[in-house]
């Protein structure tokens, strides 16, 4: 087998139109910059891609990128990222996805893939070391995620592939790879659009080796204890997965309930993952490489299924006040082999519950009953009846049948399962997310609620909290490692763990910008270092971060995103968590400006000339 010593720098472009392909090499200024993965998939298609373009017609591309940690055997680095212009929100997206497809790519020998055009007829692509062969798909067309993988599993170590509702272009389609998905705003409906079911990687044609080995095993050791001693990694996630979240959710009263009215419940623990744990039998069930093991299946109802993730629980589950596990897990198999995002399918149904309840919309569907849910799911993945409409998102639908204040989105994109009314950081995060109202651009509720470090109904320091996890994820993501690390490589060095609590409680919340640049994320740069045999330091690894997340800016505001847009569902403003006795809001506004000027965006959050030349940004 051959070796690639740290990055191949290949991306290989696929015009579907023409059925042809070529290679590019990546500038060592542009992976220095952008780092991989997620950035350098953004930069990519920021100088291909026009703005204005319709998301599902030909002119959209999509960037499907490997990052410089996967295949390397660097814990939790089993991941590859996407980046294509968004049919469920009209800008800029990016997903993280754990299956086998990130590792079959680079060992193929590509960095990335970029998809344009449009195909005339149902293809599916297989991808070798040599370039990309288009073949008929017509034998996979209509066939759900998992059968059309194992179709064509002989034929490569890796697939991405849509299920029925990428093909009928459902808004919030997702891409399975194995049992993980490519999950938020309508990746699968931009490939359904291009008529592409799936691409096949042979893999193994290659193998990864880092530049300089005996510094990569030694950050891999000192990584791996750091995840190994953290209570969250080692113990709560690795036991119960995501679905620790419910319990801790619950007590720190930010679990959606009823769309989004209440903040706890007195059933959660029933859909917990502790619960679940002991119910189903849960086994592990992961990404490969994985250190933390948060990925978990289990006997469910007699047969192994993915256990739900806790936004999935959260959202087809309290935010339903749904609290049956087995109804959630039929809902997520049904999501996960038509290819649908639950999240937005979550949100969808509990806008459409709410307005039938106010008799703006007309269906079956209530609040507590699992009735009429999986036909209705069923009806999104292949467009029918009330299915049309809600197969278009919350935000298309609340403008046609009203109850705007009530549909939990943000730029289009429904909101993650953390009420953001108990965790005010969180609230600007959700405002100010690139993508929407994503979990993942901070994940300010961790510091908020589960770590106590910061005062969750507090707002002076806030602005800098999210700026700093804002850079920290959008390098992460551009290294394509898994953003569970973040805490556990923030919280375990040793200022950290040597500090007192209240003494950390103190700098944070007085001044978190200052505190924020004490904290030890070396371990970051030192792996990018290792592996590519290029100087990063932390103040390079951070300073690429905030370029991802500008340039990112930068392409949404040239589709005319702007202050309106960041925002929060008039609900989340204006009433109250009903376990809230002290009916606190969101001072949004006050945190959105220190938020701008910090970021050196203008008044109305459009980056200035002078952030842009700062970052080298075209």
């Amino acid at each position: 087998m051959q070796e690639i010593i740290g990055t191949s720098n290949r991306i290989l472009e696929i015009d579907l139109s023409k059925k042809s392909f070529s290679e590019y090499m990546v500038k060592s200024e542009e992976l220095q910059l952008y780092l991989g993965g997620k950035g350098l998939g953004l930069k990519l298609l920021y100088d291909r891609m026009k703005p204005g373009i319709d998301p599902l017609g030909d002119q959209n591309m999509i960037a499907i990128m490997t990052g410089v940690f996967i295949g390397t055997g660097a814990p939790c680095s089993g991941r590859f990222a996407a980046v294509t212009k968004s049919p469920l929100t009209g800008i800029m997206t990016s997903c993280s996805c754990g299956g086998p497809f990130g590792m079959a790519l680079k060992t193929s020998g590509w960095d990335g893939i970029i998809l344009k055009g449009k195909s005339a007829k149902p293809v599916y692509l297989y991808v070798d070391s040599k370039g990309v062969e288009f073949r008929d798909a017509k034998k996979l067309w209509g066939l759900d995620t998992q059968k059309a993988q194992e179709k064509i599993s002989s034929e490569g170590t890796g697939i991405l592939a849509i299920g029925p509702a990428g093909e009928n272009l459902v808004r919030f389609a997702n891409v399975a790879s194995g049992h993980r998905f490519l999950g938020r705003a309508g990746m699968g409906a931009v490939m359904g659009s291009k008529n592409l079911k799936a691409v096949v990687a042979r893999g193994n044609e290659y193998k990864i080796v880092p530049v300089d080995k005996k510094k990569f095993d030694k950050t891999k050791a000192k990584a791996t204890k750091f995840i190994n001693r953290n209570d969250v990694s080692s113990g709560s996630y690795r036991n119960y997965g995501t679905n620790a979240n419910v319990n801790l959710n619950n007590a720190g009263g930010i679990l959606p309930v009823r769309n989004f009215t209440g903040g706890t419940h007195g059933d959660a623990h029933r859909i917990s993952g502790e619960t679940m744990a002991e119910k189903f039998k849960t086994t592990y069930s992961t990404c490969k490489p994985c250190t933390i093991l948060c990925g978990h299946k289990g006997n469910i109802g007699g047969k192994i299924r993915q256990i739900p993730e806790y936004e999935t629980i959260g959202l087809m589950g309290s935010n339903l006040e749904i609290f049956d596990p087995v109804k959630i897990s039929d809902w997520n198999e049904i999501c996960s082999l038509m290819g649908m995002d639950t999240i937005t399918a979550g949100g969808t149904l509990a806008w459409a519950m709410e307005a039938s309840e106010k008799g703006l919309f007309k269906s079956n569907l209530r609040f507590g009953s699992s009735e009429e849910v999986s036909e209705t799911l069923m009806d999104i993945a292949c467009v029918k009846g009330i299915g049309k409409d809600l197969a278009m998102g919350s935000r298309f639908c609340s403008k046609k049948f009203g109850g705007e204040d009530f549909a939990i989105q943000v730029k289009g994109l429904e909101m993650a399962a953390y009420d953001p009314r108990g965790s005010f950081g969180q609230g600007l995060s959700y405002a100010v997310a690139n993508r929407g109202a994503c979990h993942l651009a901070s994940s300010a509720f961790a510091l908020e609620v589960y770590f106590n470090l910061i005062n969750p109904y507090g707002y002076n320091s806030k602005a800098s909290l999210i700026k700093y996890q804002e850079d920290i994820m959008s390098a992460i993501n551009s290294l394509q490692t898994c953003v569970f690390t973040a805490f556990r490589y923030e919280l375990e060095t040793p200022l950290m763990k040597i500090m007192p609590k209240f003494v950390l409680r103190i700098c944070m919340n007085l001044m978190a910008g200052i505190a924020l640049r004490l904290v030890d994320i070396s371990l970051w740069p030192e792996f990018w270092s290792s592996i590519t045999g290029r100087k990063l330091g932390m103040t390079a690894f951070l300073r690429a971060g905030e370029r991802v997340q500008v340039l990112e800016r930068l392409m949404n505001t040239r589709e005319g995103i702007s202050r309106k847009d960041d925002t929060l569902p008039p609900r989340l403003l204006t009433e109250f968590r009903k376990c809230d006795d002290r009916e606190l809001a969101i001072p949004l506004e006050t945190m959105l400006d220190r938020y701008y000027f910090i970021r050196g965006f203008d008044k109305n959050g459009v980056p200035k000339k002078s952030i842009l030349k700062k970052l080298k940004i075209a």
